[in-house]
């Protein structure tokens, strides 16, 4: 069954053709660069871009997969969460297809994409398992009790992890986006050599905090000269880096032992992070479990994701009805 899949929830247009959920034949992720100039992504930009480069990425998309239109089963696109201006862009462009070929379409979640993503890599992924998501607009820790059965054990009170990076980043002078920037710097400098806050850390259950963290990295840096900062540049990367991860990794490790589960996904735009692969697959290696993610261009928001979830999803409920909206704000289904 080749399912084709959208998503342009934020910043990325990518459209990808999937066979069974599992075999991506194309996918394409255009990445706007727009943003960098306002420190941030500006909803409105984002989706005159998709409107512009969704019909181009979807022909390309088929071209890569060696399919036409005729071929395609399912069509699948993410309704929510995510910018309002965006999902529209591809909720509509989707339905339009589906409705003109007479294709059945699936709405999907966001983050049930990001879950998904490691089903497309790791065909041995227990279905039960733990799994920690953590990009620009989302951190939690979910049980997934098989797809489409979730236990959100605790999420973030206010900043995520990923938009913590960014922020952080751009207050060291690297640009935004500046998460993967941040990453690459910090390996040159010392995790050690500041000790900034561990927020919730030794607090009990999953929740999660990062707007602290990042204003003590803005405090510490007003009490430096712009020499001084350039001096530390690596150092406070790596300390800041350290403090973020060490709670990502703190919170899925207790709730592995507590909930006794042998595999552990991580996914979402941190996921490529380099220090938190790295400890926590010490961590839970050290424990028996597992650690699973997936591979870089399946980090970011892609639509390969996006049609291995609307396959899924069709399998276990059938097509969405072509008056669903998008949803901004839409929870995981419990």
């Amino acid at each position: 069954m080749l399912t084709l899949g959208i998503e342009t929830s934020c910043d990325e247009t990518s459209v990808a053709v999937v066979r069974s959920g599992r075999e991506i034949l194309s996918n394409v992720i255009l990445s706007q660069t727009d943003h960098s100039k306002f420190g941030g992504v500006v909803p409105e930009i984002a989706g005159r871009a998709h409107l512009r480069k969704i019909v181009g990425v979807y022909r390309q998309a088929l071209s890569e997969s060696g399919v036409e239109l005729e071929q395609i089963d399912l069509i699948a696109a993410t309704m929510g969460p995510g910018l309002i201006g965006p999902l529209l862009v591809g909720l509509t462009f989707a339905k339009g297809l589906a409705f003109a070929a007479s294709l059945p379409f699936v709405a999907v979640h966001h983050i049930e994409g990001h879950i998904a993503a490691n089903l497309l890599e790791h065909h041995d992924l227990q279905s039960h398992h733990l799994t920690l998501i953590v990009s620009g607009g989302h951190t939690m820790l979910v049980e997934v009790n098989g797809f489409g059965s979730y236990k959100i054990l605790g999420a973030t009170k206010d900043d995520a992890a990923g938009e913590a990076f960014d922020k952080v980043a751009k207050l060291l002078g690297l640009g935004y986006p500046g998460g993967a920037r941040l990453d690459r710097l910090a390996a040159d400098g010392d995790p050690e050599f500041f000790r900034f806050p561990r927020p919730m850390l030794k607090e009990p259950g999953y929740q999660f905090s990062y707007s602290g963290l990042k204003t003590a990295v803005a405090l510490y840096l007003k009490k430096l000269s712009p020499d001084q900062i350039q001096q530390q540049l690596a150092d406070i990367a790596a300390s800041f880096q350290e403090a973020a991860v060490m709670v990502l990794v703190e919170k899925t490790v207790r709730a592995a032992k507590e909930l006794q589960l042998a595999d552990v996904t991580v996914s979402g735009g941190v996921a490529a992070n380099s220090r938190l692969r790295t400890i926590l697959a010490e961590r839970l290696d050290a424990i028996g479990c597992r650690l699973f993610y997936p591979t870089l261009p399946l980090c970011t928001d892609n639509g390969a994701m996006i049609a291995a979830a609307g396959y899924y999803r069709f399998q276990n409920e059938g097509a969405s009805e072509m008056a669903v909206s998008a949803v901004p704000y839409l929870k995981l289904g419990v």
